[in-house]
């Protein structure tokens, strides 16, 4: 039943949220025309580690508190379409180069049917490649070397534009963001990028450095914008604040495998109101945590078809 879950799965058209499955088999579990609210769920323990090999009954899902029976689950490995939009402002003189070489290890550790961009944001924001996303390790790696500094950081602008990237794409849908710093420079507020990656179920996973650095008039010493990391947990991303540069390697490789860890939920919703849900995953092994997108948008069929 796990294979065919999983095939299904990866042929649906994923859009706004919403998971879209036709009726092919007499065993399928899902009528036609059923949506389904798909939730991509971490589980560690109480070290931190990742949960393998949990089954359907260890997870309870609530909407709006509810619980939901849970149509859908798939625990293999499945391929990610990701942006690793790197901050690259004036702050980040001394540690680009770090930066660089750490976000070469969750590039390498990308699986064939991964697809990705690289990218940067100060006060302009750019992606390599410009007209599509690649599997190919080796080229992303190499446009590392034509990321340029800048100086305001237009750091929401870059999440809002990597969703623009992301938006055509089915599938599971990432952006992978670092800086060291508060976002200063954007037309896109908090707010707005919250929203939108909630309409779309883009994940956002978010590294942040402390840095200290010399702006030509003194020492300064920034931390990573706040609003990162309520955008990281609300959409069921990880959030993570470094202090010293040798843990960036590690974290870019732990965001790698997470996404190569992830469990696959679904429910079917039992009313389309068009508002926003609140959402809760939940583990009943004593110990452990699911993280996973805290809310969607109950859209009824119309606005899900609109794209």
């Amino acid at each position: 039943m796990r294979l065919l879950v999983a095939a299904l799965v990866s042929i649906a058209s994923v859009s706004y949220g919403f998971v879209r499955t036709e009726a092919t088999q007499e065993t399928q579990k899902f009528k036609s025309g059923t949506q389904t609210v798909p939730l991509y769920v971490t589980v560690t323990d109480a070290t931190k580690r990742l949960v393998p090999e949990l089954i359907q009954d260890d997870f309870e899902i609530l909407d709006n508190g509810k619980p939901q029976p849970i149509t859908l689950f798939d625990n293999e490995v499945r391929p990610i379409t990701a942006t690793v939009m790197l901050d690259t402002s004036g702050s980040m003189t001394l540690a680009l180069d770090l930066v660089k070489k750490a976000s070469e290890q969750f590039l390498i550790r990308l699986l064939p049917a991964d697809r990705a961009r690289v990218g940067a944001f100060n006060d302009k924001i750019e992606f390599f490649p410009a007209d599509r996303f690649t599997a190919n390790r080796d080229e992303l790696i190499g446009y590392l070397k034509d990321l340029d500094f800048g100086y305001p950081t237009r750091l929401f602008d870059a999440v809002d534009q990597s969703m623009d990237k992301l938006e055509p794409i089915d599938g599971r849908r990432v952006v992978l963001v670092f800086t060291d710093g508060d976002d200063t420079a954007s037309r896109s507020g908090l707010g707005d990028v919250l929203d939108r990656a909630r309409l779309l179920d883009v994940m956002v996973y978010a590294i942040g450095l402390e840095s200290d650095y010399f702006n030509g008039v003194q020492r300064v010493r920034t931390r990573p914008d706040r609003g990162l990391k309520k955008l990281a947990e609300e959409t069921g991303g990880g959030f993570f604040e470094l202090k010293k540069t040798d843990e960036l390697g590690p974290t870019f490789t732990r965001v790698a495998q997470e996404l190569h860890s992830q469990y696959v939920l679904g429910f079917s919703p039992e009313k389309l109101d068009g508002k926003v849900h609140k959402l809760d995953v939940r583990v009943k092994k004593p110990g452990m945590t699911a993280r996973a997108r805290r809310s969607y948008v109950a859209a009824p069929a119309a606005a899900t078809d609109s794209r």
